[in-house]
């Protein structure tokens, strides 16, 4: 099910409207669809921080009930826009998630974004909430893990003293966002400890807000309408 898509009439949308139920209503011919408005959970953090090496090891704590996806996966030339937040990619990845969610399973998404990024986007209305966990390390290990990379990512000193610079604005405003971003910092932690550490984050919300029923309720739902 393509949440973009009126199931009646086959109008697109590039603004969905959601309405209590959760429901998505056409604007062209009012038709009302039931949908599975879960939460999305974003694991995220600077360069160099473990997103990716986690995010392996998420996949075998938690494939059972969630869909961990990377970023970076399409992060190809089409999605690439100019700006600093990438409006384009960061839509291309709320709609593949919240089509995913129609199957019942949260998406937990890995890889560097923050709440400006996400909530003023038009498909943040397809989600009952997006919740940021963000990985942190000290500054002094992140440079060194940065310039430890293979020479084809090219982390050159000018693009480490940047990412060193977000890292401390991250770090700085993270309670301030809204919503507010979690910290975990991974500077001297095991790498299997952190992936068991956002599991239970991940799963422990989860579990406090049903979300994992999200499809079967919506499928419910569509029969009764």
């Amino acid at each position: 099910m393509n949440p973009l898509i009126c199931a009646r009439c086959g109008e697109h949308t590039d603004h969905p409207r959601v309405e209590e139920g959760p429901v998505l209503r056409c604007a062209r011919c009012g038709h009302r669809e039931p949908f599975a408005r879960l939460p999305l959970y974003c694991v995220t953090g600077p360069s160099g921080t473990g997103k990716s090496t986690v995010a392996r090891l998420l996949v075998r704590r938690l494939a059972d009930r969630f869909v961990v996806l990377e970023q970076d996966m399409l992060w190809t030339a089409g999605l690439r826009d100019s700006g600093t937040e990438h409006p384009l990619f960061r839509s291309t990845w709320l709609r593949m998630a919240a089509m995913i969610h129609q199957n019942g399973r949260p998406v937990v998404l890995c890889g560097t974004v923050v709440p400006p990024e996400l909530e003023p986007l038009p498909e943040r209305a397809l989600f009952s909430e997006i919740r940021y966990l963000a990985l942190m390390a000290d500054p002094e290990v992140l440079a060194e893990r940065l310039r430890a990379r293979p020479e084809w990512r090219q982390w050159d000193e000018p693009r480490i003293a940047e990412m060193l610079e977000y890292t401390r604005w991250v770090r700085d405003t993270a309670h301030a966002m809204d919503p507010p971003v979690r910290l975990l910092d991974t500077t001297h932690a095991k790498v299997e400890d952190t992936a068991d550490e956002v599991a239970a984050w991940v799963a422990g919300h989860a579990a406090r807000t049903g979300a994992a029923g999200g499809a079967q309720g919506a499928a419910g739902a569509r029969e009764r309408a």
